[in-house]
């Protein structure tokens, strides 16, 4: 069965409400209002009109009046209106114009002049709702390939760090740990007014991607200090310090191959050569104190030795989440930040669960 448009005629004489309906009805599906006040009433009803033609002759108010009242409470924007005016009209059809009506048809009535004029109008409607289906398609397309680059983006970051740490086993979920409790910190310490200009979503986006790279310095460590079962020798420690300036290494030299920087460069940089500074100074490489460390560092450091002490090694068990929570609240203005801490405090939950969900091997 053939689709019809639903047109709505609206005039206040009977006659012209016949001669309208006997000229459009055998191509489109027609309904009748003699005033302003049917024509809102019938057209809220289903169908609701493809287009809508108003007459010249309306008992009750005038066409412009009826026109603005549809167009307030039922008119879509892409409801067309064709509006009928008499010959001597000039003034009314002008104000028609820039009110915003689709066409004027000039009376007395050429019958051929308006079914041409309703079949453009319906087929120009018919053209925009493709056009606005099609726009929409290509949102969900863009939408679609602009996440799925970004999930490829993290997997390869993901991948990389994987990489450089390969060394070290069960550093897969070493990493999504890390990166997840970032994450959560940088959510909750957001609504401190201090950091809600910098914590926005697209940072928290940044960070989360950013996080897994914080020790990417390591594959320059050699294994006898990396993997070195007991407590390293000053010297051995002196090596493994330096991951932190491998890893600045490595970003910088992006960027620099880049020619610029983003946001994610710059977080990667600053957690990999800045997370293991301490709040009172005296962490390395620089020995940095305060709100001098980048705050993207100062989380990673909450994260990454709570991940550490939560971890199993060679040489002692695993602490428990309590202990592992304690012992970090005991940082707090040494080691650690105290806001980031007092925000760790506030999800510790959400940190066991993190644990929980990517356990150590």
């Amino acid at each position: 069965m053939n689709f019809k448009a639903s047109i709505l005629i609206v005039d206040g004489v009977s006659d012209n409400l016949v001669q309208l309906e006997e000229l459009l009805q055998e191509r489109y599906h027609v309904r009748l209002a003699r005033s302003g006040e049917d024509a809102l009433r019938i057209a809220q009803q289903a169908p609701l009109p493809d287009l809508i033609v108003l007459g010249g002759a309306l008992a009750d108010a005038g066409s412009l009046r009826v026109y603005h009242g549809l167009k307030c409470q039922v008119l879509s924007s892409e409801t067309p209106v064709i509006m009928l005016i008499a010959d001597d009209g000039a003034q009314l059809e002008e104000r028609a114009w820039r009110d915003g009506v689709a066409d004027v048809v000039r009376l007395p009535l050429s019958p051929a002049a308006l079914l041409a004029r309703v079949a453009t109008q319906l087929r120009l409607r018919a053209a925009d709702a493709m056009l606005r289906d099609q726009h929409r398609h290509f949102e969900h397309l863009v939408a679609e390939r602009v996440r799925d680059a970004g999930l490829m983006q993290d997997a390869t970051v993901l991948a990389m760090a994987v990489l450089a740490e390969s060394r070290d086993p069960g550093v897969g979920q070493h990493l999504l740990r890390t990166q997840r409790y970032v994450t959560a910190l940088a959510r909750e310490l957001r609504f401190v007014s201090a950091y809600t200009a910098e914590l926005t979503n697209d940072a928290i986006a940044l960070l989360r991607k950013a996080a897994p790279l914080h020790d990417i310095g390591k594959v320059g460590v050699p294994d006898a200090v990396l993997l070195k079962p007991g407590k390293l020798s000053d010297s051995e420690f002196a090596l493994m310090k330096l991951h932190t300036v491998y890893g600045r290494d490595a970003i910088a030299g992006v960027e620099r191959t880049l020619g610029g920087s983003n946001g994610f460069l710059r977080y990667a940089r600053e957690i990999a050569y800045s997370h293991q500074e301490k709040w009172d100074g005296s962490g390395y490489p620089q020995g940095l104190a305060g709100e001098a460390i980048p705050l993207s560092a100062r989380l990673m450091a909450v994260a990454d030795v709570y991940d550490a002490l939560t971890t199993a090694r060679l040489y002692r068990p695993a602490f428990t989440h309590e202990t592992a929570v304690e012992l970090i609240r005991q940082g707090r203005g040494e080691h650690f930040d105290p806001d980031i801490v007092d925000a760790m405090l506030a999800i510790e939950e959400r940190f066991k669960a993190i644990a929980t969900e990517f356990p150590a091997p």
